[in-house]
C-alpha cells in the first residue's frame, strides 16, 4: 500500500445500477491503497452483494447502509436496477433514490458523517452539489461513462434541456455539431428513439438527461473512466466543452475474483482461445426473441460458448442441444465475470458494450463481439469498431437481429482469416487496459486533483 500525505475522506455516492456500484467500488479501492479513507453510502442489500474488501482496505473504506424507502410501483426488496422486471419500473427506482437527499443532508448536519472532506457522487444524485454547498464542501462528479459519449451529449445546458436541446430523434443519428473533428460515433435510429425518449421527464420528476446535466453544472470537477492513451482528443475536447477540469482516473482495470466455481470445471477441458463469454450485463432485461436469436446464433457459429444468462428461460430444446453436441456451458446463477474472462481457454466476448465488461474483456486482450442494448453502449460499440478493437453485430432498422448475424460475426471475431487482424489489435489492448502501473499513476493524479479542490475549498 502507497501512503500519500495529507490523506483524505471522501464519501462515494453510487447510482443503484451494479455497473456503477462496482465502478465506484473499485476506484474506492484504488483510492484506499493510497492510503484515504473512504465512506461509501448505498443500501445494505447492494453491500451485502457486493465483492468483499480485500482485507488490508478494509480500515480505509466503511459502508454506510441507508435503506430506500417503499415507493408505489417499486417491486418489493428493489434496490438496484438488476431487481428490476423492466426499466418501465426505473423512475420509481430514482424516485427512491431521491430521498438519500435528505438523509445524506442529516449524517452531515448531525456528524454521523464528519470531518469530510470532498464528495464523489454519480450522474443520479443531481441534489449533491446543493448539499455541498450548503456544508461548504467541494464534490467531484465521477462518471462511468466514457468521453466520447459524454461529448456526444454536449454541454450541461443541452444535457437539462432535454427534448428541446433536440428537436427529433434523428438528430441523434448525426454527428452534433459541437464536435470539431470527424467520427463514426453516433446512434442508430434504434437506440436515437431510445435517448430521446430517456431525455423526457419520468415519474421520479425529472428526466436521466436533466440528473447529468446538473451534476455536471455543478460539481467543481469530473473525474471520468477514461486515459489519454485511448481518448486523447475527447478528453481534451470534453474539458472545453464544460469549461472545467475533466480528470481521467485511469480505467481501473478489474481484479481477478478469488477462489474456485464449479463453472471453471468446464473451461479447463476446452481448448486455448477456443471458447466465447456471452454476458450481457445486470441492467440488460432480454426478450425471448433475442434470447432465442441468441441461442441460435451459437448453435450456429459451431464455436463452444460459456453463456451467464440471466433470465428465466432458454428456448426449446436448446438445453438438450448443447448438451448433446457438449460444445456450451448456459448458468443461470452468478459466476466470477472476471476470472472467466482471465482464463486462457476464452477467447472472444459476446458483449452487451457496457462500459466496465469492454474494459474487463479487453484487459484480457480478448475478441470483442459487440451487441449494443441501451444507454451509452451503441456509441462505445461504434468507438471500439472504429479503433479496430471489435466487430458489431448487424442490425435491422427497429434494432432486431438474427441469429446467423451472431454466428456470422462470432466466426468473424475468434476463427476466420478476415478477422485475423481484429485478434491481433485485441491482443494488443492487454497493453493499454491491463497496465496496472499506468492506471494506478492516474488515479493518483485524480487524488492530486481532489487535493487542490480541498485546498481551494478550505481557503475560500
Amino acid at each position: 500500500m502507497t501512503m500519500e500525505g495529507g490523506s483524505l475522506h471522501i464519501l462515494m455516492l453510487p447510482w443503484l445500477a451494479f455497473g456503477h456500484l462496482l465502478a465506484f467500488l473499485e476506484l474506492a479501492k484504488s483510492i484506499a491503497r493510497k492510503g484515504h479513507r473512504i465512506s461509501f453510502l448505498t443500501t445494505p442489500r447492494n453491500v451485502a452483494r457486493l465483492p468483499a474488501i480485500p482485507p488490508p482496505l478494509t480500515s480505509f473504506i466503511n459502508f454506510i447502509e441507508i435503506p430506500l424507502p417503499q415507493i408505489e410501483h417499486l417491486p418489493e426488496n428493489a434496490e438496484a436496477t438488476i431487481d428490476l422486471p423492466s426499466t418501465d419500473f426505473r423512475p420509481y427506482l430514482s424516485k427512491a433514490f431521491d430521498t438519500l437527499e435528505q438523509k445524506l443532508s442529516d449524517l452531515i448536519q448531525t456528524k454521523q458523517i464528519s470531518y469530510l472532506d470532498c464528495i464523489l457522487f454519480d450522474y443520479a444524485a443531481h441534489w449533491v452539489p446543493t448539499i455541498a454547498v450548503k456544508f461548504g464542501v467541494p464534490c467531484a462528479f465521477f462518471s462511468i461513462f466514457n468521453a466520447s459519449f459524454l461529448s456526444f451529449l454536449g454541454p450541461p445546458s443541452a444535457l437539462m434541456g432535454g427534448v428541446s436541446s433536440w428537436k427529433k430523434a434523428e438528430e441523434l443519428t448525426l454527428l452534433p455539431t459541437w464536435i470539431p473533428f470527424p467520427s463514426t460515433i453516433v446512434f442508430r435510429s434504434f437506440e436515437a428513439r431510445q435517448i430521446f425518449n430517456g431525455a423526457v421527464s419520468d415519474a421520479s420528476g425529472v428526466s436521466e438527461f436533466y440528473r447529468a446535466g446538473k451534476s455536471i453544472q455543478g460539481c467543481q470537477i469530473v473525474l471520468i473512466r477514461s486515459c489519454k492513451e485511448l481518448e486523447p482528443e475527447w478528453l481534451q475536447f470534453l474539458g472545453n466543452l464544460y469549461e472545467k477540469p475533466v480528470v481521467p482516473v485511469g480505467l481501473l482495470p478489474p481484479s481477478i475474483e478469488q477462489g474456485w466455481h464449479a463453472t471453471l470445471d468446464w473451461l479447463e477441458k476446452q481448448g486455448h482461445g477456443s471458447t466465447v463469454y456471452v454476458a450481457f450485463g445486470s441492467e440488460v432485461k432480454l426478450s425471448a426473441a433475442q434470447v432465442k436469436e441468441i441461442a441460435v446464433g451459437l448453435e450456429l457459429s459451431g464455436l463452444h460458448f460459456f453463456w451467464a444468462l440471466r433470465v428465466g428461460s432458454v428456448p426449446a430444446g436448446f438445453m438438450e442441444s448443447i448438451k448433446v453436441h457438449g460444445r456450451g456451458l448456459v448458468c443461470m446463477d452468478w459466476v466470477p465475470q472476471v476470472r472467466i474472462l482471465a482464463h486462457p481457454s476464452i477467447g472472444g466476448f459476446l458483449s452487451h458494450t457496457g462500459w466496465s465488461s469492454v474494459v474487463e474483456g479487453l484487459t484480457f486482450g480478448l475478441a470483442m463481439v459487440l451487441l449494443p442494448m441501451m444507454f451509452d453502449q451503441g456509441l462505445i460499440a461504434r468507438e471500439l469498431v472504429e479503433k479496430g478493437f471489435g466487430i458489431e453485430v448487424p442490425r435491422k432498422e427497429d434494432g432486431s437481429f438474427t441469429g446467423d448475424e451472431i454466428a456470422k460475426s462470432l466466426r468473424f471475431a475468434l476463427v476466420e482469416d478476415e478477422g485475423k487482424v481484429l485478434r491481433e489489435k485485441a491482443k494488443e489492448c492487454r497493453d493499454l487496459f491491463g497496465d496496472d502501473e499506468l492506471h494506478d499513476f492516474y488515479v493518483s493524479e485524480s487524488i492530486q486533483h481532489l487535493k487542490h479542490l480541498v485546498d481551494v475549498s478550505l481557503s475560500a
